[in-house]
């Protein structure tokens, strides 16, 4: 995959953008006035592998609060603004390291100039994030940004990142086809309010795995109504299966059907449990097979593997390394892969 061309922008110690990899961004569903609760849901996510952390502040004071957050943790921090723009001018001064703005709602151009000036002073990056329920009438994803972004340059402000989703796969994807034409700020990528955790995961994977695939994309954030830590998962699998970042061995396994002697469910449950976020791991791919039909060559094509059967063959670097009985599989699967 050819990732399309951008400018670069700081975001507290991260720089996306340019061919610096994509990022994986979550929200906090914490009240932020709620200091030590938000904390808690933040260092969650950054145990999960989150990069970044994009808080709701609705009101001055939870704008406020952000300074307390920013003293205690080091992940950037991202202030998501809505109406108000005092709220934005507060959150810049309260340590944040990146602003969403909604150009739905705060529009006017003699706001928008103060926030630019004071986001320039303090080198803090804006996001020009539209999604499809706060379009104006009239407007696209495209138009509304394309407004905001030239009242920010205008004020001789260029640290922009660029955040384009819709409920619809095929709008989304077609924004970003149309904003690339015409501009190289670095892309955030999402389908906006994707769903549940099953079928969001689904659509998020769906219309993310387009985006990537022709090239658009500088972080992303997998919208789900699930904790935060499952967005950050399977936003690290959409890059995982794309081959754009590793975060631990991937593991391939068969579907099982009747000729699955062993209980493959729970082997290869408890083999990916163990290995999750282990980013340091060599192994780069591992196979968990049910029987001989495909099993064999799929284990040796991996890094490690099992096949089951009377007697489960155990795999590394292609060559078998063991036989186990079924209870013991996936501790010897583990000690191969941990090695």
């Amino acid at each position: 995959m050819k990732r399309r061309k951008t400018r670069e922008v700081r975001i507290g110690h991260l720089t996306i953008g340019g061919e610096n990899p994509i990022a994986i961004q979550s929200m906090t569903k914490t009240k932020t006035e709620d200091v030590e609760a938000t904390l808690a849901q933040i260092k969650e996510l950054e145990e999960a592998g989150c990069e970044m952390v994009r808080l709701a502040l609705p009101t001055l004071s939870s704008a406020k609060a952000l300074s307390k957050i920013k003293e205690k943790t080091n992940i950037p921090l991202i202030a998501d603004v809505h109406f108000n723009y005092k709220i934005a001018l507060q959150a810049i001064d309260s340590g944040c390291d990146k602003l969403r703005l909604n150009p739905g709602n705060i529009s006017e151009k003699d706001k928008i100039a103060e926030i630019a000036r004071k986001a320039k002073q303090y080198k803090i990056p804006i996001r020009v994030g539209a999604n499809s329920g706060s379009v104006k009438d009239g407007e696209t994803l495209v138009s509304s940004c394309l407004r905001e972004i030239k009242l920010l340059e205008e004020e001789g402000f260029f640290d922009v990142v660029v955040s384009i989703k819709g409920i619809e796969i095929e709008e989304t994807v077609s924004a970003h086809r149309e904003m690339a034409k015409v501009t190289d700020y670095p892309f955030h990528i999402g389908i906006t309010e994707a769903g549940p955790i099953f079928s969001g995961s689904i659509k998020s994977a769906t219309g993310c795995g387009i985006l990537l695939s022709e090239g658009f994309g500088d972080t992303i954030r997998v919208s789900l109504t699930a904790h935060p830590v499952e967005e950050v998962r399977v936003a690290k699998e959409i890059l995982s299966s794309l081959n754009l970042r590793h975060f631990g061995p991937e593991i391939i396994s068969c579907p099982t059907c009747g000729r699955c002697k062993i209980d493959l469910f729970s082997i290869a449950r408890e083999v990916e449990e163990k290995i999750k976020d282990r980013a340091s791991l060599s192994a780069k791919r591992g196979a968990i097979m049910g029987c001989e039909v495909n099993g064999p060559k799929e284990a040796k094509r991996a890094d490690f593997g099992l096949v089951g059967g009377i007697r489960c063959l155990v795999f590394r670097g292609g060559e078998i390394v063991d036989r186990v009985a079924e209870e013991d599989a996936a501790k010897a699967v583990l000690a191969e892969i941990l090695k």
